[in-house]
């Protein structure tokens, strides 16, 4: 197992985390997974065996129960693993049950702590942008929390580049812990992060955390053109994560993934997992499964190296255009641009 630093901390983590949405089981997390407790034990046991060093949570995944789950499977070996969770998402019935006010991010901190049994959480992530909170109160929350001994790293979630920015710079300006990474939403299938999200991350230091890897399981090799999904899918209830706005250009990606899978003898979730481990700024990628045998061709990944033919095969099958002003500065602004520019320029350049 591979472990990279994140972002400019002193931490490092396994390329591969653990992801626990499927942990529970309890009201819309049910189309996710519905890992008990029993089997929760053995995918943990089986990703420490692997080197993964770190397990993703939320305090929303299936209403506290797959932080409880966690709590109760670590038991004394609580500091075998880091655990990173987040807050934002309601978490009961009142106005100040959500969103990232000083009052509901120190309370769902607190909660979190205890469905978990830890003194501490490794890496508290803000879920989700909140507009109406001023961000110098979540930034002095939060760095409340990491001076209180709570926390002891901070992260972002599902963040517009403008709000990452403003975030970073206010943290900056007000002398408060910034945060180290953010965790977002990137695959083969869904490459937006690269116009905006991994060039701050390059630029500003911040390490990637990857949710949802596979698609919600659609770059799986299981999703085919001319087969029907597979039962018991996310896909055929409401989920409807991520979405699909173009159904033949996934169909594309998966018959370039699948054929790169069959010629090295692998499966294709591996091949999708390899792929995003080698983009710029990515630190780790979270893994979640329904099932040991999910998890055990997820774990593959941490193995494989694509060649540079099976990668530009697949950059070609998947690149989006770029918007304005990309495709301006891929014209006029070649002779200045820096390495966060061209983690997105870079391939656009004409010799």
């Amino acid at each position: 197992m591979e472990y990279r630093q994140l972002g400019r901390s002193g931490l490092f983590v396994s390329v591969l985390t653990m992801g626990s949405m499927t942990f529970g089981g309890r009201g819309k997390f049910s189309d996710v997974g519905t890992v008990d407790l029993a089997s929760a034990r053995r995918q943990i046991d089986r990703c420490r065996d692997a080197g993964v060093n770190m397990i993703d949570t939320a305090d929303v995944y299936s209403d506290g129960n797959s932080e409880d789950i966690i709590g109760e499977a670590l038991g004394d070996r609580r500091n075998d693993l880091l655990i990173a969770t987040k807050a934002r998402f309601a978490m009961g019935s009142g106005p100040n049950d959500r969103g990232l006010s000083r009052y509901h991010l120190i309370a769902a901190c607190e909660a979190s702590q205890r469905r978990l049994r830890t003194d501490h959480i490794d890496l508290y992530q803000v879920h989700e942008w909140d507009g109406l909170t001023p961000l110098e109160e979540t930034i002095e929350a939060l760095d409340t929390l990491v001076r209180s001994g709570k926390v002891r790293y901070l992260g972002a979630s599902n963040y517009a580049g403008w709000h990452l920015m403003k975030a970073l710079a206010t943290a900056d300006r007000v002398g408060h812990t910034r945060f180290v990474s953010q965790q977002i939403h990137y695959t083969l299938h869904a490459r937006e992060a690269e116009y905006e999200l991994v060039p701050i991350s390059i630029d500003q230091g911040l390490g990637i955390l990857v949710w949802s890897p596979l698609a919600g399981g659609l770059l799986s090799g299981k999703y085919r053109r001319d087969l029907p999904p597979p039962a018991g899918s996310r896909h055929l209830t409401a989920w409807g994560e991520p979405p699909i706005h173009d159904q033949e250009r996934l169909y594309r990606i998966i018959d370039t993934l699948v054929a790169v899978a069959d010629e090295r003898h692998v499966d294709a979730a591996a091949v999708a997992l390899a792929w995003l481990l080698g983009r710029p700024a990515v630190t780790t990628l979270i893994i979640g499964a329904r099932t040991e045998a999910q998890l055990e061709a997820n774990l593959k990944a941490a193995q494989l190296t694509l060649s540079t033919d099976e990668r530009e095969r697949l950059d070609r099958v998947s690149t989006l255009p770029l918007p304005y002003p990309y495709w301006h500065q891929a014209k006029t602004a070649a002779d200045r641009l820096s390495a966060a520019d061209l983690s997105l320029l870079g391939p656009h350049l004409t010799a």
